[in-house]
């Protein structure tokens, strides 16, 4: 039946061929048919679940890296049998050619919009939360005129269809010198926003495969792993991305709980990663730390001519999480102070990123404005300026929490208040594990953002002006890393220190164990020596024997208890003499 159902094979080689992919994709949708089970069971269920968690179960159930994706045949099966579903997917189809011709790290993007969110979160969701999941949009346009710049906001798919269609080309400016810039800014991202922006601007894939996961390591199984591009490769890319952590302060653990609930409800897989709190007294004592795991990602059209002068960038920026409460109560303001002297003041309420990235986009000048064409990337300068001061917050809090570890390991009292040095050791390898993975982080920002000298056809670089900032926080994570090897040095050997102490303390437990024994012991043995008579009455002259010997064997037992070790050494002393008095005779003898 596979061969009937196959063109004509060119050889026996090719047979063969068709005959194994057949076998292993029947194998792979036997398999989907439990996975059916699985998401009926689960379905409907715990939406907001993260993957990768003791509740969420085995990922692998959508199949591991080494086997074709489980998504991709179930849903082609539920395609040929409907007929309806994902009528018209251009880039999903694109995506699944690139899949099985050489990317197969795309596969995961390609599983990514037909679950519409992290595909390990599938059997969790309904089909109604997948639709709703599946058409999310929130979008700004903004176009820079000469001048102004004007703001459109996109909040379905078909406004986001119309307003790909609606844009203008250059062949409708008689100066290309004119066209104005258009920038795409998007919160989260869906199915139907990667379809239309992917199919009509020819969207690189890798563009939204960085986007979409936060993952920092990964096991040998996954298939959502991430390789990253040779620097040859990567320089030659129209985009880049950039991780940070949004730090957040949360008065009780059920706050914590709703804030990874609201991270669930993400289509982007973002996680929120506790960092404790501190001893009762200076924290609240059910409150938390924690870091939202989050992104940035800019991309810009690689133009099509060398006369084209037009520039269609998109920005990708994350949801925000609005349970708890910011870090210190935000990063400090990106301009200075007005002058006292400066009327007309705007009051404002600090938003999401979204919203800030768009405020402060609002406010380029007009030398700014003209300066896109030649240097687009100083479309991401504010958004940048923005993650660099949320890793600001984030290395400060770090430092904090630092230095109470610290003050912790000097303070015997302290150490106490917060559950000994157990506690500290265990918080302190939490703390020696990000370091470098702030570090790698970082670098990457630095070489592949910062410093990168040349963008398709520009040189100019405006990001440069962060490049000092982010060497101050390399360097600041540099001295952190430093101490917390340091400090494991001093940690471990205060801990042996306590050990020690505490192997004392038994061992003088256990000396005045020996010395009742070495009391109790002797009067024992005489007691029963001299119960060994039938007539106790006969005992009434000689009972002061007892006394007489008992006393004295129990001194000369408790003596010998306390010199055990003199005269253990007494002894060695003898023993040696002996020896060397025989070898001497023995010596004399054979002459």
């Amino acid at each position: 039946v596979a061969v009937r159902a196959c063109s004509p094979p060119a050889g026996k080689d090719d047979l063969l061929t068709i005959l194994f992919e057949h076998l292993r994709n029947m194998a792979a949708l036997e398999h989907g048919g439990r996975v059916e089970g699985y998401r009926r069971r689960y379905r409907g269920k715990q939406p907001n679940i993260i993957p990768h968690t003791v509740h969420a179960g085995d990922p692998y159930y959508i199949g591991d890296v080494y086997e074709p994706s489980r998504v991709r045949l179930r849903f082609s099966e539920n395609k040929r049998k409907s007929g309806s579903a994902f009528s018209s997917t251009p880039y999903l189809d694109h995506l699944d050619h690139l899949t099985d011709n050489g990317w197969p790290q795309l596969r995961y993007l390609a599983d990514f919009m037909r679950v519409t969110t992290s595909p390990p979160k599938w059997r969790f969701l309904s089909q109604d939360e997948m639709d709703e999941r599946a058409s999310r949009t929130k979008i700004a346009l903004l176009v820079f005129y000469p001048g102004r710049i004007k703001r459109y906001n996109i909040d379905t798919p078909e406004q986001l269809e119309d307003a790909l269609i609606d844009m203008p080309s250059e062949r409708d400016y008689d100066n290309r010198d004119d066209y104005p810039p258009h920038l795409f800014v998007v919160e989260d991202l869906s199915r139907d926003v990667i379809e239309h922006l992917g199919a009509r601007l020819d969207v690189d894939p890798m563009f939204f495969r960085g986007h979409i996961s936060d993952y920092v390591w990964y096991n040998i199984r996954d298939p959502w792993i991430e390789l990253p591009d040779l620097d040859i490769v990567s320089r030659n890319r129209s985009s880049f991305s950039i991780r940070y952590g949004q730090t957040r302060y949360f008065q009780n653990s059920k706050s914590l709980k709703r804030a990874r609930d609201e991270a669930g409800g993400f289509n982007v897989l973002r996680r929120v990663d506790r960092n404790g709190n501190w001893r009762p007294g200076a924290d609240l004592r059910d409150s938390d730390v924690a870091a939202v795991r989050t992104k940035m990602s800019f991309w810009v059209q690689p133009r099509k001519s060398r006369t084209s002068r037009s520039v269609i960038a998109i920005l990708l920026v994350d949801p925000p999480v609005t349970e708890g409460f910011p870090m210190w109560g935000g990063y400090n303001n990106l301009v200075p102070c007005p002058s006292i002297h400066q009327n007309g003041i705007n009051r404002r309420s600090r938003g999401s990123v979204f919203e800030e990235s768009l405020y402060w986009l609002e406010q380029m000048s007009a030398d700014e404005i003209r300066s896109i064409p030649r240097d687009p990337r100083i479309l991401f300068q504010k958004p940048l300026c923005i993650v660099c001061s949320e890793w600001v917050t984030l290395i400060k809090h770090a430092n904090t929490r630092f230095s109470q570890l610290e003050w912790e390991v000097e303070d015997p009292d302290l150490r106490n208040q917060c559950d000994g040095l157990g506690v500290t050791l265990d918080n302190l390898h939490t703390w020696r594990r990000r370091f470098p993975i702030y570090k790698n982080i970082l670098s990457d920002a630095l070489d592949k953002v910062i410093r990168r000298e040349r963008f398709l056809y520009s040189t100019a670089n405006s990001l440069r002006v962060l490049e000092k900032d982010f060497d101050i926080l390399l360097a600041q994570l540099d001295d952190l890393h430093n101490r917390a090897e340091r400090m494991m040095s001093v940690v471990t050997a205060v801990l042996s220190i306590e050990e020690s102490q505490k192997a004392l303390q038994q061992n003088r437990s256990l000396g005045r164990l020996t010395y009742l024994a070495a009391l109790f012991v002797p009067l024992s043995f005489i007691s029963s020596f001299f119960s060994m008579s039938d007539d106790v009455t006969k005992l009434t002259k000689t009972f002061w024997i007892y006394f007489v010997v008992a006393i004295p064997v129990t001194l000369l037992a408790l003596l010998a208890t306390r010199y055990s070790h003199d005269i253990n050494q007494v002894w060695v002393r003898i023993m040696k003499r002996a020896r060397k008095r025989i070898s001497e005779e023995n010596i004399r003898w054979v002459e």
